[in-house]
């Protein structure tokens, strides 16, 4: 949610054009804590996840994905001047004391888990706002997400009181491809919605309006075609 209150971000904003495109005139946003939005899905709360989400094989037999809309690296979040000095997830695990933000249910917060970094070194937080804030005011010392959203949230902030930190790459063969999450059984709005992606994803609109969120052009997915049926 940007400071005037609208929703925004890589995700909400391309999802605005496929909604235009596809004659829906109305989108009525629902802000959801990340790790409910499937819940919320499959009770019918909500009819499209616009999250950023990354496609997981559990998360794929929960819902169905449209075809993925970027693929990036790991980042982190830190105060201006990286005071801990960190250059790694793995990092994490061996540094004492070290307290970093995870999306309560995401990718992340598995990637640190099984990298070692302790459970008590990790704080749950609901959204990025929130783990932004908790770095800005030391409660800890990094925020664990996507590089680009990592690189957006930096710039957005005027007083210069993050950074994102110098990472190397720990991309895993597969994983960062994010996409939008359906029902399973709404296969003709997830069709039309992978329509209009095809046709928009990479395109020079495309590229001018995801720049505004940290993203370029090497962050966009090499696929074209929308991920399989989740198993039933």
């Amino acid at each position: 949610v940007s400071s005037a209150g609208e929703v925004t971000g890589e995700s909400p904003e391309v999802a605005k054009v496929v909604a235009a495109r596809l004659g829906i005139k109305r989108i009525t946003w629902r802000q959801v804590p990340f790790e409910s939005l499937l819940t919320e899905l499959s009770e019918r709360q909500i009819d499209v996840v616009a999250a950023g989400m990354f496609i997981t094989p559990e998360r794929n037999r929960q819902a169905a994905f449209s075809r993925p809309t970027f693929h990036v690296s790991p980042g982190l979040l830190v105060r201006h001047g990286n005071p801990r000095h960190i250059t790694s997830y793995r990092q994490l695990a061996g540094l004492k004391g070290v307290r970093v933000a995870v999306l309560s249910g995401s990718v992340e917060e598995t990637q640190l888990r099984r990298l070692g970094v302790p459970a008590d070194s990790e704080v749950a937080v609901p959204d990025a706002l929130t783990g932004r804030v908790a770095v800005e005011s030391g409660v800890v010392d990094a925020l664990a997400l996507s590089a680009p959203s990592v690189r957006w949230m930096a710039l957005s902030e005027r007083l210069g009181r993050t950074e994102p930190a110098p990472l190397t790459d720990e991309s895993e063969p597969g994983a960062g491809l994010g996409a939008y999450a359906f029902r399973a059984g709404d296969r003709a709005l997830r069709r039309a919605w992978d329509q209009v992606l095809n046709d928009y994803i990479g395109t020079p609109d495309h590229l001018a309006l995801i720049r505004r969120f940290g993203f370029t052009a090497a962050d966009l997915p090499g696929l074209t075609a929308a991920t399989p049926e989740p198993a039933r």
